[in-house]
């Protein structure tokens, strides 16, 4: 085999966010009786997420920690609603971190697909950005925790992807050499970047068909196509 080590990212790659975060954020609209202030769902949603993308953003340049960009989404959504309750933000904020995690909706194929590749003897990890506390509930809620050796975050790893550390943390971690390595995820800025910048082959997640040019190892729009990679 080519490759031994088979990294993975897990927010929209295996466990599918974009679902599992609106379920949570319903939960909260409901929780918080936030219909009052925002007059719909689908409105508090729109404004969380162009919020929460550009402090994510700010947090991948180390211009705003972890517990800030926690909190400050859900104030700023607030604010921009007339209500500039921070105390309440975090409120929310705190639920969220601790509705969000129990969420168990994966990708289509994910299970099966894992489940093939750790029959193959391949060395199964993850390197996510997100929080610690938040990513091993998300695996072991969504029964995926038993495919991995190592779970690699970028609050361990001191770094964020694409940073180069944070995939030199992982092989650290693993004892592996990058050219036995395979990096699988969703996002070319991150994901994708970071594995080229470290010279480790690639495969693209793409199931919503985004256009790009960039050049690849491998693009795959469902995970059921990893068994005809390995």
């Amino acid at each position: 085999m080519k490759y031994k080590h088979i990294f993975f990212d897990l927010d929209r790659t295996l466990w599918d966010f974009d679902k599992n975060s609106e379920k949570t954020l319903q939960q909260l609209f409901r929780d918080f009786n936030l219909g009052s202030t925002f007059g719909n769902f689908l409105f508090f949603k729109n404004r969380y997420e162009y919020h929460n993308k550009k402090l994510w953003i700010a947090y991948y340049q180390n211009r705003i920690e972890k517990d800030e960009l926690s909190y400050r989404r859900f104030h700023l959504t607030l604010k921009e609603s007339g209500l500039d309750d921070i105390n309440l933000a975090k409120e929310i904020a705190n639920d969220f971190i601790n509705l969000s995690p129990l969420q168990t909706e994966t990708f289509p194929h994910t299970h099966k697909c894992l489940a093939y590749l750790k029959n193959k003897n391949y060395q199964l990890h993850i390197i996510t950005n997100g929080f610690n506390e938040v990513q091993g509930r998300k695996l072991r809620n969504s029964n995926l925790d038993g495919y991995f050796t190592k779970v690699i975050t970028s609050e361990d790893a001191g770094a964020n992807k694409p940073h180069s550390q944070i995939f030199e943390f992982a092989l650290n971690q693993t004892g592996a050499q990058s050219e036995e390595c395979i990096m699988i995820g969703d996002d070319l800025s991150t994901d994708i970047k970071g594995a080229k910048d470290f010279g480790m082959d690639h495969i693209f997640f793409n199931p919503r068909k985004s256009k790009h040019n960039e050049k690849l190892t491998f693009e795959i729009e469902n995970l059921k196509e990893l068994v005809e990679i390995f």
